[in-house]
């Protein structure tokens, strides 16, 4: 779906902020459009899982989706199954991430979580609502589309990414001084699958395989291990205001971090070395400083929230 003022044209590197928050009007207008209504039985059901996808949020992913593929010459047409999918999957783990059996937290952007909105096990349900819908949007894509984009999402969901990113994650948390491999390795599955799924159906939107999806696939994975160490440190510099959800739940969990692990100090020089990573597979894809590809480095680790 095209949008009506910047169209399908390269998004210039110094339009990214603006550019950011045009694509999320543009995924949270189709967003509210797949959903089903809120008065459709099951009405509680459909109520929370609109509740929980249209409650804000970066929507970094989706955008990231229409980013990579605009940059590889793709239409927003194609962009769209994707980038409704992957918000799909990222909001249901939000969902039940938030659960009282996972990080039991009771805020999430700014409003109660789904769970204390409502109840547990109606969150448990919206969790599984929101992820069957994401493979329902897949499948109306054109075929052999429809199958690559289903199996990138799936791998970087399932037991491999996501979902075995968290279970290391809770496995972690019991563990003093676990080693800086180990942490990188769950923060790897748990959050930087997704990235690395947004870039890699990006350039299956764009039409393009072999060797230069795969490194669309190295700068999302890049690129989710930024924002995941930018999160660690904002749990503990951030406010609730600002965040949109509880900091310190890390401390308080004994969670495993770059900050535990490294330091205040040394985690932001952690992140400093993962946004020149990210520049540098950006670089590696034939995209420099004029590009959002590259620019996007800087704008995550020096996001609020």
């Amino acid at each position: 779906m095209a949008h009506p003022d910047l169209g399908n044209a390269p998004t210039p590197a110094r339009a990214l902020p603006a550019w950011l928050e045009d694509g999320r009007r543009w995924i949270e207008a189709e967003l509210e459009r797949v959903l089903p209504g809120p008065d459709e039985p099951p009405a509680r059901l459909h109520q929370a899982m609109r509740y929980a996808l249209l409650g804000g949020g970066k929507r970094l992913r989706p955008a990231l989706v229409r980013l990579v593929a605009r940059e590889l010459g793709g239409r927003d047409e194609a962009a769209l199954a994707p980038a409704l999918a992957l918000e799909l999957v990222h909001t249901y783990s939000l969902v039940h991430d938030d659960l009282p059996a996972m990080d039991d937290d009771e805020l999430r952007r700014g409003r109660p979580t789904v769970h204390v909105a409502f109840d547990e096990a109606t969150a448990i349900l919206v969790g599984d609502g929101l992820l069957t819908a994401a493979f329902e949007r897949l499948a109306e894509e054109p075929a052999p589309r429809a199958a690559e984009h289903a199996r990138v999402l799936a791998r970087a969901a399932g037991s491999r990414g996501m979902v075995g990113g968290q279970a290391l994650d809770l496995a972690l948390e019991v563990t003093s001084g676990a080693p800086l491999s180990a942490l990188e390795d769950m923060h790897r599955r748990k959050t930087a699958a997704l990235f690395a799924a947004a870039a890699e159906m990006g350039a299956i939107a764009a039409g393009v395989e072999g060797a230069r999806r795969r490194a669309c696939a190295a700068y999302g994975l890049a690129l989710g291990l930024l924002f995941q160490a930018v999160d660690d440190l904002l749990d503990v510099t951030g406010d609730a205001a600002t965040l949109g959800k509880t900091p310190g739940k890390d401390a308080a969990l004994e969670r495993p971090t770059l900050v535990a692990a490294l330091g205040l100090a040394g985690a932001r020089a952690r992140a400093a070395e993962l946004a020149e990573e990210v520049r540098g597979r950006a670089r590696e894809l034939g995209f420099g400083p004029a590009s959002p590809l590259h620019e996007l480095s800087d704008f995550v680790l020096e996001r609020p929230s």
